[in-house]
């Protein structure tokens, strides 16, 4: 099985495009030309129609609805902007969304294909949108990426609004990701903090040449430590294993957690480029831009993981002859959860297809973004010291240094969250949150937005609005405590002016699953571990714009805890 670059597709956004790319653009255009007339017809809107429907579906909106559109680039006839976006050197997300922070109103319109992406980067309008017109924003869009992750848009991530996001919806919702069902898995959870700590304390101990305590110093790869950290927590959580295969004694990734890991983040990669059949799909069998081909390769591996697993226990669970689920068996992790699901009739509630979907999508959501918001936050405290030791008394203040930081502390651990908070506003996952699909035409802040637009909020964007943040591009975790009161920081933005988790009717099911998987990472880190910036190392470049690194970040590490307060040298071994 291949060993795939997800930090290399980051980097370049998978956009080599083949160079007979232009002549085909231009036979397109004189292929499609008998349709330019009716495309500038629905680019006006002018029609009667149109002014009715946008009339009749924006009750709040004048007697004359606005027909114009978010500023943007003029599109060509047929393909719009698509000529300009695949010969773009850098990203192409980040090309979007320069088109809305270049603008006073905070919102463009970016014709890709006859799909109009409306990127966002005002707080209000992304109130507008989310809040005011949330029940119009509320569905997905057909791509590639979704149609391979989610076994065809069977997942409540993927899936368009309808009867399968609403199912999936409730099963989520009432039984998969509510506060219950983690609490009973939270042993499981702390089986992997536990173990993150050991393999941490391990390298200090194997690369320094023994047990003497007080020498204990290497240097870590950050990045590979919360990618396995958050890989275990969900592997854990779903398939109750750590390994695959036979993984390492220290605590550490096997080959096999290696590839599952990278193979999702190319995954995740994928997801968030922009694909150019994705908008003009007559031309996705020449998969222009090679996206299907790694998406491919990319899923498989990710299936050749997963998919045993899930048969083997749909076996043992349900009847071969009429599928009655054993009523005699307990669920001892998520997976069981999903295959238990029974209606009345003691029939299962969800197919295997949508087991499989939603496995993958739950693997996905858990690995990526925690990991980035602790990477970026332990490279900002290092390179603040104050910051850093503010974080740490706390810690030692809130949870003393005779034990290691529990899930029940974390509400207390203020300043840690703030720190976490920051991560997310100032290095965002991604340029943008997943597309909102509009569902009906609306008026957003006196712009017409069509029906099936891609309504994209900026996560740059918005986090680093300089009309919301002082000093947007400095990581300062004090704005977030800047009111003086003593409630507990939270990691959402329910205001929107910035993203860490996707909020309104599409909002992530998994925000406390997230929050805990995020925080608790970071305060064992910092609790266990004194960090440092090692000399000469190159370490994480850190542009205006940059979103992904192709440098992991390396740190300096030692162990700052009495050494019977770790874990035991040969952590448990679960597989």
């Amino acid at each position: 099985m291949m060993k795939y670059s997800a930090t290399l597709l980051l980097q370049h956004d998978v956009h080599k495009i083949s160079p007979i790319f232009n002549l085909l653009m231009c036979l397109l255009v004189l292929s499609l030309a008998t349709n330019f007339v009716w495309l500038l017809r629905n680019n006006t809107r002018s029609s009667h129609n149109s002014k009715s429907k946008s009339k009749s579906k924006s009750k709040s909106s004048s007697s004359s609805s606005p027909t114009t559109l978010p500023p943007g680039p003029a599109p060509w006839p047929i393909v719009g902007s698509l000529p300009e976006m695949v010969r773009i050197k850098g990203s192409r997300s980040q090309w979007v969304s320069m088109f809305a922070e270049a603008t006073d109103a905070g919102i463009a319109c970016v014709r890709l294909g006859n799909v109009h992406v409306i990127a966002v980067s005002s707080p209000d309008i992304a109130r507008e949108f989310l809040k005011t017109h949330d029940a119009a924003m509320a569905s997905r869009p057909i791509t590639m990426a979704n149609q391979y992750t989610s076994r065809g848009f069977l997942s409540v991530f993927s899936a368009p609004m309808g009867p399968q996001w609403r199912k999936m919806r409730r099963v989520m919702a009432s039984n998969v990701l509510k506060s219950t069902t983690l609490q009973w898995l939270l042993n499981k959870r702390l089986e992997e903090a536990d173990n993150l700590v050991s393999y941490v304390y391990n390298q200090c101990r194997n690369n320094s040449g023994g047990d003497d305590f007080m020498r204990m110093s290497t240097v870590v790869n950050v990045r590979d430590v919360a990618w396995q950290y958050s890989g275990n927590v969900i592997r854990k959580m779903m398939f109750n294993r750590r390994y695959f295969g036979d993984g390492r004694k220290d605590g550490g990734p096997g080959f096999e957690e290696e590839q599952h890991v990278e193979a999702a983040r190319t995954i995740l990669s994928l997801i968030n480029a922009f694909c150019v059949s994705d908008y003009m799909p007559c031309l996705r069998w020449l998969d222009l831009d090679g996206h299907e081909k790694w998406m491919k390769q990319a899923i498989r591996t990710l299936n050749e993981y997963h998919d045993p697993i899930i048969d083997e226990r749909i076996d043992g669970w349900r009847s071969t002859k009429d599928e009655i689920i054993s009523s005699t068996r307990k669920p001892c992790d998520l997976l069981d959860v999903f295959i238990s699901l029974m209606d009345d009739d003691g029939k299962p509630i969800l197919s295997v297809e949508e087991i499989k979907a939603e496995v993958t999508e739950l693997v996905l959501a858990a690995i990526d973004n925690p990991s980035n918001a602790v990477e970026w936050a332990l490279f900002e405290m290092v390179r603040e010291p104050k910051i850093l030791k503010r974080a740490v008394d706390e810690i030692d203040r809130v949870v003393g240094k005779h034990r290691l930081v529990r899930e029940s502390d974390l509400s207390q651990l203020n300043y840690i969250l703030a720190c976490a908070r920051e991560a997310f506003r100032l290095h965002p996952i991604a340029t943008f949150n997943l597309p909102h699909v509009s569902l009906s035409d609306v008026t957003v802040s006196g712009y017409f937005i069509p029906k099936g637009s891609h309504v994209l909020l900026s996560r740059v964007g918005l986090g680093r609005n300089p009309r919301v943040w002082d000093e947007p591009l400095q990581f300062r975790p004090d704005r977030h405590l800047s009111d003086g009161s003593c409630q507990t920081v939270h990691l959402a933005e329910p205001d929107l002016r910035f993203i860490s988790f996707s909020t309104g009717r599409r909002g992530c099911p998994g925000l406390e699953l997230g929050t805990e998987m995020t925080v608790m990472l970071l305060a064992r880190l910092l609790q266990g571990f004194n960090w440092s910036l090692p000399p000469i190392t190159p370490n994480v470049d850190q542009s205006s714009y940059k979103i992904s690194n192709s440098r992991p970040l390396i740190l300096q590490v030692e162990p700052r805890l009495a050494a019977h307060v770790y874990p035991s040298k040969e952590p448990k071994f679960t597989n």
